[in-house]
């Protein structure tokens, strides 16, 4: 049967013959396509999320203007790609492209261009991965989370245009949830639950992108956003705690926003999430273990990117442990030198 195989001849069985399925090689868009397609069925059944079959779609788009800008071709044959196509591809999104990438965002274009030839070696459409061996490794840039009097000032402004004034409030609740942009867009009712003997309100949910359950108690300014949008046209339709403009438009307004607000950095729907984390860790004391379940981490090591530990924590904490090892002259304890 392998011989048979090997030579492309039908496979004999005891129950007679088995004739050997003809798989055409797909060329690369036409992979990308298939992949897409795969994808969406898993979304369909809630197993992957919507957000992600975006960033494929994205990758599809991105590498067609690719292959029309530096090969001026529509579409390319699996074969005729090797390591150079990554390198090329790298500095198209860089440097050559209207609108360049940063070194993270173009290199987990070139991570999904590398997944989707995986596949290709997997299906035997070709004998190795040819960019297998180029390293998508890059520098994280440092995120500085917002200060807390600036989480206060952007959240007392008075403003007088409605859509920038439901963009703040987004922003304030993902700051004080810790919730990515997809998450508050689904935010419904039903991820209310109350906990505790006291019946605290919590919202507990899914995150879209890890499957992971995030859970954050209700601090009393998102119970505020809560009852403000209750009864707003949008969130009555939709079943929706708050609304929440599409990503492009969210993430454009708060711009606008930071501009108006005089915070002198850019607003990000992702900065929210770190400014979260940082009031959790520096300013309220989680352990690192808590913060990681509230953001809906996998593992604890995503969270630590979003551990900045501040002087100022570190200084309360040497202060603690100057109280208890010496006296108020800056003698060592006696008791602890008998111990």
């Amino acid at each position: 049967m392998l011989k048979n195989i090997f030579h492309n001849r039908p496979i004999e069985s005891k129950k007679g013959k088995i004739e050997k399925i003809e798989q055409k090689t797909p060329s690369l868009l036409k992979l990308t396509e298939i992949h897409i397609k795969d994808f969406s069925e898993l979304v369909e059944k809630k197993l992957r999320s919507k957000e992600t079959l975006k960033q494929w779609k994205a990758t599809q788009k991105k590498i067609s203007e690719f292959l029309k800008f530096e090969f001026k071709v529509d579409d390319l044959n699996l074969s005729e790609i090797e390591y150079s196509f990554a390198q090329r591809l790298y500095k198209y999104l860089t440097v050559k492209r209207n609108q360049v990438l940063k070194d993270a965002a173009a290199m987990k274009q070139i991570k999904n261009l590398k997944q989707i030839l995986n596949i290709a070696e997997a299906n035997l459409w070709i004998t190795k991965n040819p960019i297998e061996k180029f390293k998508c490794g890059s520098e994280e840039p440092e995120i500085i989370p917002l200060e807390i009097f600036e989480v206060e000032k952007i959240w007392r402004k008075k403003l007088s245009i409605e859509r920038l004034a439901k963009v703040r409030d987004a922003f304030i609740f993902q700051c004080f949830t810790g919730f990515a942009y997809q998450d508050i867009y689904n935010l419904s009712k039903e991820h209310i639950m109350y906990v505790g003997s006291d019946k605290e309100p919590w919202l507990v949910k899914e995150r879209g992108k890890t499957k992971v359950t995030e859970m954050v108690p209700i601090l009393p300014i998102i119970t505020e956003l809560i009852e403000k949008y209750k009864d707003h046209p949008y969130c009555k339709v939709n079943d929706r705690l708050i609304p929440v403009n599409s990503n492009f438009r969210y993430n454009s307004y708060l711009k606008e926003l930071s501009d108006i607000c005089g915070v002198g950095k850019p607003l990000n729907s992702h900065l929210a999430r770190h400014t979260f984390a940082d009031m959790m860790l520096n300013v309220l004391h989680f352990p690192l273990e808590d913060v990681s379940k509230m953001l809906g981490h996998k593992n604890i090591r995503t969270t630590q990117r979003y551990a900045r530990v501040k002087k100022s924590r570190i200084g309360k904490k040497m202060n603690e442990a100057k109280s208890i090892l010496f006296e108020d002259n800056g003698e060592l304890k006696k008791a602890l030198q008998q111990t």
